[in-house]
């Protein structure tokens, strides 16, 4: 075996050159590739990338890295006749078969026994995915892999529109990898399992989509709840990464158990495990492959399943899909030291007694959605996360902290007509303070029912405190209105007109140009108007998921031709026919209430008030209006 002194050359030598600009390959011959367009739909949520880390302390990370696998790797060099032990055999594993260092240590162990990747040498550049055999790197896999035309249709993408998100993707993903593997492995699941997160946020703690679903797994939040994760006025637990990743895999392995394969586990994670238990049912097989193909799985789950296996094989052999080394800006490895904290505390107090910025304090605890950690006692006190090194440090200074240097808060529900200046002024606070204790840059108007945590001095002597808090508001671009020119919370927008606002004809059909009062839905827009609520969705390019209106929101409608109704009069039932916003002044007509429906439903409907019904027809409580009751909807 090589001296000590020649495998610390070996070990510590020259890295890796770095690979020439490579071509991209062309598509495969019938395989048609995803456009530009296609960009939103199939990235998802992702975030938009981070500021790329210090290219010094990178290089660091790196050389201590190389630093702590010579050590575990010396006493075996030292012993000729030991064996690799399990810490050893656990370094290499971590190091990945293609990396260099890796051969380099094998190289100083003389162990060639130990070589899994002999018979699978780094891979080529792929330039056909065609005729490209995945099943010569599916063993360095933990999770199933197969070339579909899915999945190579997803690698052309994104190693050609979806590139810039791709390199941002795998930048981002060295400083989750190491915290998240583990977690999967603990629990049971593949470590690849991890690039499910890849899929889904881009290894953003930060993502948010149009479905509410956060941080680095996407949950929502009746399925971050389920499995544990916190969400309140202080924190949402779905945004860190460790707590976060806990529950994915909780989700997943029980998704795995009901499902039977992993690419059902998936799918079902997308779409929800029972609507694939379903289909499995239904079409009577457990072939993700073959119930992509029928009806019942959206366009998104098809497509989640060839995504992940599409960006695992990328992101763990970037030089054979044509990714060069310098296109990445590696971050480094999520590390932290944590404190106990006994109460609520200011996160610019807890910096600068942890001697870093507030920027790294948030960075680190990106479920905290207020500027303070949540309320906490001795026997459940709240673990914080600080940098590397520096938990004692904080714990010296945090000691030496005088109570005119701390900031206690106050929690304020906003009321209809107030304002910021008057929320500061009444709890003797400031408006800037108040803005970035909750994460605001602004607010010219504040949301009825919205609560705030409001900064207080802790006694007298705490006035310093706020002040220092409103400089550092200042710094950071808050911006605060004149008390004249804020808008009281409840307050309109703008005047806004609602109702039928114009009728014209076009082309031989009416067409009313209405405004969303409050209380309408589609629904009841297209009682009014005759019309079916997918017709007021495709004239006024409405998207399906677009639940509620907004007063004042301006609707293009074409009427329909009004049902005909029923009319009583001196004993006997004749049809006739109603100007849907016109009373019909001495006639007595009858509306047969439908299951759902409301006064108010039927007041627009039939351009009366809701107090008239109510008093022709001698009704007290609205509100236990049995089904099919008839009710007379014009005067008589």
């Amino acid at each position: 075996m090589p001296s000590l002194s020649l495998m610390l050359v070996a070990l510590v030598g020259a890295s890796p050159s770095l690979q020439e600009e490579l071509p991209m390959p062309p598509p495969p011959a019938g395989m048609q590739l995803l456009g530009a367009e296609d960009a939103k739909q199939l990235l998802g949520g992702a975030a938009a990338g981070e500021e790329a880390p210090d290219e010094a302390h990178e290089e660091v990370e790196s050389e201590s890295a190389e630093l702590e696998e010579m050590r575990a790797l010396e006493g075996a060099a030292l012993d000729p006749t030991a064996k690799p032990n399990a810490e050893v055999l656990q370094s290499l594993h971590r190091l990945g078969l293609a990396n260099p260092l890796r051969v380099r240590m094998l190289d100083a162990l003389e162990e060639p026994t130990l070589r899994e990747d002999d018979s699978l040498p780094e891979l080529p550049l792929i330039t056909d995915l065609a005729s490209f055999d995945v099943g010569q790197i599916r063993d360095r896999y933990d999770i199933p892999v197969e070339m579909q035309p899915l999945v190579a249709q997803y690698i052309q993408f994104f190693r050609g529109p979806g590139r810039k998100w791709f390199r941002k993707w795998v930048s981002r993903s060295t400083r989750y990898l190491p915290v998240m593997q583990p977690i999967l492995e603990e629990k049971g699941l593949p470590r690849d399992t991890v690039y499910l997160a890849m899929i889904e946020s881009g290894f953003s703690a930060h993502a948010y989509s149009w479905a509410h679903a956060a941080g680095p797994w996407q949950f929502i939040s009746s399925t971050g709840k389920q499995y544990g994760l916190r969400q309140d006025f202080w924190v949402d637990e779905r945004r860190d990464p460790v707590k976060a990743t806990h529950a994915a895999a909780e989700y997943l392995k029980q998704l795995y158990s009901e499902l039977g394969h992993w690419y059902l586990a998936w799918a079902g994670y997308n779409t929800g495990g029972g609507r694939v238990r379903r289909m499995m049912d239904r079409h009577g097989t457990s072939d993700f492959w073959a119930l992509s193909l029928e009806r019942g799985f959206a366009k998104e789950t098809q497509h989640y399943v060839p995504k992940l296996i599409a960006a695992a094989l990328i992101a763990k052999h970037p030089s054979a899909f044509g990714f060069r080394e310098e296109e990445f800006q590696y971050e480094p490895p999520l590390t932290f030291d944590e404190v106990k904290l006994v109460d609520a505390t200011d996160l610019d107090v807890i910096a600068r007694a942890a001697g870093v910025s507030v920027k790294e304090v948030q960075e680190l605890n990106p479920e905290l959605k207020r500027w303070c950690t949540p309320p906490s006692t001795e026997k459940k006190p709240y673990l914080l996360r600080l940098p590397t090194g520096t938990a004692e440090q904080f714990a010296q200074n945090f000691k030496k902290l005088s109570p005119n240097e701390r900031l206690t808060f106050r929690i304020h529900k906003v009321k209809r007509g107030d304002t910021l200046s008057q929320i500061a002024l009444a709890y003797g606070s400031a408006a800037e303070a108040i803005l970035t204790f909750n994460r605001l840059k602004s607010a010219r108007s504040l949301r009825v029912n919205a609560e705030l945590a409001i900064p207080v001095p802790a006694g007298k002597r705490g006035v310093a405190a706020l002040e220092r808090k409103v400089a550092q508001a200042r710094r950071s671009g808050v911006t605060v209105l004149r008390p004249e020119e804020e808008v009281p919370a409840g307050t309109p927008r703008a005047p806004v007109a609602t109702g039928p606002i114009k009728t014209e004809i076009i082309n031989g059909r009416t067409r009313v140009t209405y405004g969303v009062q409050e209380g309408d839905s589609l629904w009841a827009i297209a009682q009014r108007f005759h019309v079916t609520v997918e017709e007021l969705r495709s004239w006024n390019d409405l998207p399906r998921r677009k639940r509620g209106l907004r007063i004042g929101t301006v609707l293009q409608v074409w009427p329909g031709t009004p049902p005909a109704q029923v009319e009583e009069r001196a004993g006997t039932v004749v049809a006739t026919t109603l100007e849907p916003s016109k009373p019909q002044g001495s006639r007595a007509s009858l509306h047969t209430l439908a299951a759902g429906e409301t006064l108010w439903v039927v007041a627009q409907r039939y351009g009366v008030t809701v107090e008239d019904i109510k008093r022709w027809n001698n009704i007290q409580d609205h509100r236990n209006i049995p089904a099919g009751k008839q009710l007379l909807v014009s005067a008589p």
